[in-house]
């Protein structure tokens, strides 16, 4: 189980002695192998949430427990070392097994641009190749911030079921954060919904094996129409 619980995350405002308040008593559990998609607004948190759970922001008063290793992180720009080659990249998180990283390449469909660097690489392939790296680690918590932005609906859908595979073969704790819930509404065992400053839980639904949601907070519709 993921427990998250927020006291207070603010950020600095310049020129203003007191600054905005991003969570203030935040709470969120996730259990093991369920993938838990965040939608909210931009600017509500989802990011920020992402790199509290991850442990690259620290600058908050809560805890964080249950962070299960390894963590594989698709941050919301590709972040490539631009001197490594597509394949460096992907092996630097697995070093000295360039055979595996090789073969979450060519899973990402860029084999043939396997010794390509970073900026001879479009938007889209570059985040191919953080979803690479991201899951070459095989990780017990994936944190994904908008792994299908800038791609083509037939490439991410194919990255859709890249994930679904990896989801039923070695079900991780994974939270997603999305601006298009069809998107990846169907890889989602539960869809949670943020709202305001500080951001708070407006909808916690349940997606139901059989097909149709199970509204756990709020409203048992969801409606994708202004989430991000």
């Amino acid at each position: 189980m993921l427990t998250i619980r927020i006291k207070m995350k603010t950020f600095a405002i310049p020129g203003q002695g007191q600054g905005r308040t991003v969570f203030r008593d935040f709470a969120l559990d996730v259990p093991h192998g369920q993938v838990c998609v965040i939608a909210g607004p931009s600017g509500v948190g989802k990011s920020t949430l992402l790199s509290i759970v991850a442990g690259t922001d620290r600058e908050f008063r809560g805890v964080v427990d249950g962070r299960a290793l390894p963590v594989g992180m698709m941050f919301q720009t590709p972040r490539l070392l631009p001197w490594l080659t597509v394949l460096r990249n992907v092996e630097l998180v697995i070093p000295g097994r360039e055979q595996e990283a090789s073969r979450w390449v060519a899973a990402v469909g860029l084999e043939d641009h396997a010794n390509e660097y970073p900026q001879r690489l479009s938007g889209g392939m570059a985040r191919r190749v953080a979803l690479a790296r991201a899951l070459a680690v095989e990780p017990a918590l994936l944190l994904l911030d908008e792994p299908f932005a800038s791609l083509d609906e037939g490439t991410a859908n194919r990255m859709g079921l890249l994930l679904r595979e990896v989801f039923n073969t070695r079900p991780p704790i994974a939270l997603i954060v999305t601006h298009n819930l069809a998107q990846v509404s169907s890889l989602a065992d539960r869809i949670v919904v943020l709202e305001g400053s500080p951001a708070v839980i407006v909808r916690d639904v349940g997606i139901a094996r059989g097909g149709g949601p199970a509204s756990r907070r709020g409203p048992a519709s969801l409606q994708a129409g202004g989430a991000e």
